[in-house]
């Protein structure tokens, strides 16, 4: 489903279906960067689209009664934290609420205990500040699982992580449009055919995950 494209491969898949010569390298011509800024828009889009398994990986965090505020390292262009899961306590930590941390810290009503809600206070591309209520009352290994997105595609060898049959689709229809192209098959239906495939590529994914049926249209 995936076939783990190259970057340039992406690029001289949709040069070949808009009739244009294959290029060496991306920033071989003008056009070509176009089309690599298509294919970039493309694979954003793709990747906005769900939360794809190859793009969903895991962060550990040993949290103890001395601290109240960690620091989660490894998050690689965190994008959205799917789940915490409490390995020591065989537990699932919640996603809480600045209400109900700020009632556990100044107002006493959460003695340590076992973590069971967590809010997330700062976090960047690769990190996150997270705080848990009620603080935890001993040592607690947990697991941070989550969805990291790819940064811009810029190399030659940089690999597209997502379905690529639909983000070439994208970024031929993306092309189609910006050149006006009536010669062959329309941009509105190389969107339509794009959708389609970007859809079946969701369907195929979920599946994978059969309990997580939450997906986004685009």
């Amino acid at each position: 489903m995936l076939n783990n494209m190259t970057y340039l491969e992406t690029i001289n898949k949709v040069l070949r279906r808009l009739r244009e010569d294959e290029v060496a390298s991306p920033d071989t011509s003008a056009y070509s960067k176009l089309i690599g800024e298509f294919v970039n828009d493309a694979n954003r889009l793709v990747e906005d689209a769900w939360d794809w398994s190859e793009l969903r990986t895991l962060a550990p965090l040993t949290v103890n009664e001395n601290s109240v505020v960690w620091s989660v390292t490894g998050l690689t262009n965190m994008d959205k934290i799917l789940e915490v899961y409490n390995v020591t306590d065989k537990s699932l930590v919640s996603l809480g609420t600045q209400d109900g941390l700020y009632e556990s810290q100044y107002l006493g009503e959460n003695p340590k205990s076992v973590p069971s809600n967590y809010v997330l206070t700062g976090f960047t591309d690769t990190s996150a500040s997270v705080q848990f209520y009620p603080p935890a009352d001993k040592t607690y290994q947990l697991i941070f699982r989550f969805v990291g997105r790819t940064p811009e595609l810029v190399n030659s060898s940089d690999v597209v992580k997502v379905p690529t049959a639909a983000v070439i689709q994208f970024a031929q229809a993306m092309a189609a449009e910006e050149r006006g192209e009536t010669g062959g098959t329309s941009a509105s239906k190389l969107y339509t055919i794009a959708q389609s495939s970007l859809s079946d590529a969701i369907a195929m994914d979920a599946a994978r995950f059969p309990t997580e049926t939450i997906w986004y249209s685009v």
